[in-house]
C-alpha cells in the first residue's frame, strides 16, 4: 500500500449528495460522467453509466468520491441505518470547530444522528445524517488549546 486514496459512495441524488458534503467544508475536485470499458469491468456491470464528483478537505488527503449511476438504475439500501447495520458506518472528519459545523448544516436542513459527545475531555463528537442515511462523523479534539 502507499497510501489512503478516496471512499467512495454511491447515491441516488448526486446534487443533494454533493450540497451536503460541500456544506461541511469539503471543496469539489471535479465531476464527470464515466461510461465504457474501463468502468464496466471495474464494477463488473454491463454498460454502466454514472456521474462521480470528487470532493475533497482544505488542508488535502484522502477524497470523497460521490457516484450516481444513471445506468443501471440504482439499488436502494436503508435511508436511515443505525450504527449497528453492517456496511460502512460513516466517514469521519477531524474538525476544528464542531459547534459551527452542527449548526451550519443543522440549519442546512441535515440532523444529528444522537447528540454532542464528549470522550475523556480529549474529544467532541457527533454524527451528522446526510441525504440517503449518509453519517458522517465530525470531531474536534479539544485537549490542545487552540491557536
Amino acid at each position: 500500500m502507499l497510501r489512503f486514496d478516496h471512499v467512495g459512495i454511491t447515491v441516488a441524488d448526486l446534487d443533494a449528495a454533493v450540497d451536503f458534503f460541500t456544506s461541511l467544508g469539503l471543496e469539489i475536485e471535479g465531476r464527470m460522467f464515466v461510461e465504457g470499458a474501463f468502468i464496466d469491468t471495474v464494477i463488473g456491470i454491463y454498460d454502466s453509466r454514472t456521474e462521480i464528483a470528487m470532493l475533497k478537505t482544505p488542508g488535502g488527503g484522502p477524497s470523497v468520491e460521490l457516484s450516481s449511476f444513471t445506468r443501471p438504475d440504482y439499488t436502494r439500501g436503508s435511508e436511515n441505518p443505525p450504527a449497528n447495520e453492517l456496511g460502512i458506518r460513516s466517514v469521519a472528519f477531524e474538525v476544528d470547530d464542531l459547534d459551527a459545523i452542527v449548526n451550519r448544516v443543522t440549519t442546512n436542513g441535515y440532523d444529528l444522528v444522537g447528540g454532542i459527545g464528549e470522550y475523556e475531555g480529549v474529544w467532541r463528537m457527533a454524527y451528522i445524517r446526510g441525504p440517503e442515511g449518509i453519517i458522517v462523523a465530525v470531531a474536534q479534539n479539544i485537549s490542545q488549546p487552540t491557536v
